[in-house]
């Protein structure tokens, strides 16, 4: 998600410059490679078979009646049903079912894999949610550790992993993972990006199974508005579409207001709980609303929303860290100041326990370690990350925020404590000290891989040599694409430092240094 300015670096340098980095890599939120415990309550849950239901009573009248029963039913009696709705594929059975069936969403797990282990109940109650609406998108499931060859035929390479196929070709799954996400993407991607409700028992009915959706109320479905909405409803893969044409059923559904035709709104069950959108209802205003409108005030990220958090488009974004009591004090005052930068600036708030979410972020300000309450922020215009460094108050908050949005801030770079560097033959510098030891300084500079360089070179004035770490120390001049890198910095161009090669012997290396000498002694003369 983050460009390479954010990922760790390791760097050497003195006008030459040698950088040993080790960049960090987010993982990736479909996949885990740590062991779980045994497989026996999954299987309990996912013993899917091809057995259909019987002994249903009567027939539903509407979409929303044919799930009541799902409504209804114990946790454990929705995952019973759900185990005879997913298909078990195998190394026998999978390429058939991908070629007979229109739609087939897949998902490829491992027995011994966690988020495994976390997604399958879900997928489950899709597959049963699904069923109940009418979809005829197939639900299967790929043991893909017991069926390597299956897998490997449907592109599956880690776990767990989401892919829809339509008419036999893949595409990747763009959703989120709670149960109802999972339904409005799988209905969006096979036909169905709207549900039209007619009656108010129908809209009664559809608020007990839906949280956050948008609605659209125009007359008999039909008009340039409608199109509009019908467009901005396909491309929107996370948020219910709902249309109507019946005002009562619209008061229902949005109750803050009198809707007049043409109207569209979106309902999310937070604090800030209805928003809609003024006159000209074009596709591109429609998805542009829903992405500044859709997350809450503030965020309180999760394994389950991350991945939503991680895709958003907002190019200002604030993160607070802070142990969960504390995280609880700062909600409410976090969403006083998140409404006066709504639509501008995304808020998330973690808790600084949960490593998996904590951490990754926090290492690039070297903040790992800390327990301590932590604002950070990112701008992805600029690609700049910021760090607030006085105490987490209401207003040193608000204000930090305003200097983000105006562009004030001065960005933040990560520095180990100045070292004493007397009599050294080799300088370490550190964030704070680039400018003056190498930017500054007179001489021209090397990196790392130099002791015996430095000694080789003893007694020259004009030629520093330095090292530096760049896992832990940061700066704006200091830019590295290829590990390790060897700077060397001239003397009378620092703002151009010339790579040496890595690779070569330290007497290859003493050459090139020396080349470099002696071509600004002769520009030196040139110039006289």
């Amino acid at each position: 998600m983050y460009g390479s300015k954010f990922t760790s670096r390791s760097l050497l340098f003195p006008i030459i410059l040698f950088l040993l980095l080790s960049s960090f890599n987010f993982a990736s939120v479909l996949s885990d490679n740590e062991d779980a415990g045994d497989l026996e309550d999954i299987e309990e849950l996912m013993a899917i078979d091809d057995e259909q239901e019987s002994g249903e009573n009567s027939q539903p009248t509407t979409q929303y009646e044919k799930n009541k029963d799902f409504v209804k039913k114990s946790e454990a009696e929705v995952l019973s049903k759900a185990q005879r709705i997913v298909l078990e594929l195998n190394n026998d059975n999978t390429k058939r079912v991908i070629q007979e069936n229109e739609y087939v969403l897949v998902l490829g797990y491992a027995p011994w894999c966690g988020r495994s282990a976390e997604l399958m109940p879900r997928f489950a109650e899709a597959a049963n949610v699904l069923k109940g609406l009418g979809s005829g998108i197939v639900m299967a499931k790929l043991d893909a550790e017991r069926y390597p060859k299956a897998a490997s035929s449907l592109g599956i390479k880690g776990y767990p992993t989401l892919l829809l196929f339509v008419n036999g070709s893949s595409q990747s799954y763009t959703g989120g993972f709670s149960s109802e996400e999972m339904v409005i993407w799988a209905r969006k991607k096979t036909g169905s990006p709207v549900i039209r409700i007619n009656a108010v028992d129908e809209a009664e009915e559809f608020l007990k199974q839906h949280a956050m959706y948008a609605i659209g109320l125009f007359d008999n479905s039909e008009g340039p508005d409608y199109g509009e909405f019908i467009k901005a409803a396909t491309a929107d893969n996370e948020i219910q579409f709902v249309e109507t044409s019946s005002t009562e059923v619209a008061k229902v559904l949005y109750p803050v207001v009198k809707p007049t035709k043409p109207f569209f709104g979106l309902v999310k069950n937070e604090p800030e709980h209805h928003t809609s959108l003024d006159e000209n209802l074009t596709s591109d205003r429609i998805l542009q609303f829903l992405e500044n409108n859709k997350f809450p005030l503030v965020t309180v990220m999760t394994e389950l929303n991350s991945a939503k958090v991680y895709a958003s488009t907002k190019k200002l974004q604030v993160y607070v860290y802070a142990e969960a009591n504390d995280l609880k004090k700062l909600l409410e005052p976090l969403r006083e100041i998140a409404k006066k930068f709504k639509s501008e600036i995304l808020f998330v708030a973690v808790d600084i326990e949960e490593d998996n979410l904590a951490k990754p972020f926090l290492t690039l300000f070297g903040l790992e370690e800390s327990e301590e309450t932590s604002v950070i922020a990112f701008d992805y215009n600029s690609n700049s990350k910021y760090l607030l460094e006085s105490d987490p108050t209401s207003r040193n908050i608000e204000d930090f925020c305003m200097g983000l949005l105006q562009g004030t801030l001065s960005p933040y770079y990560k520095s180990q404590p100045v070292p004493e560097n007397k009599n050294a033959s080799v300088l370490t510098v550190v964030g704070k000290t680039f400018d003056d030891v190498v930017l500054r300084s007179p001489a021209n500079i090397v990196l790392e891989q130099v002791e015996k360089l430095a000694k080789h070179f003893k007694g020259l004035d004009n030629l520093v040599f330095a090292r530096i770490d760049a896992s832990t120390n940061e700066h704006p001049k200091l830019q590295v694409e290829d590990y390790p890198t060897l700077l060397f910095y001239p003397a009378n161009d620092k703002s151009n430092p010339i790579n040496l090669p890595t690779k070569s012997g330290l007497k290859d290396i003493a050459a090139l240094i020396n080349k470099n000498l002696k071509s600004q002694d002769t520009s030196a003369k040139d110039e006289l």
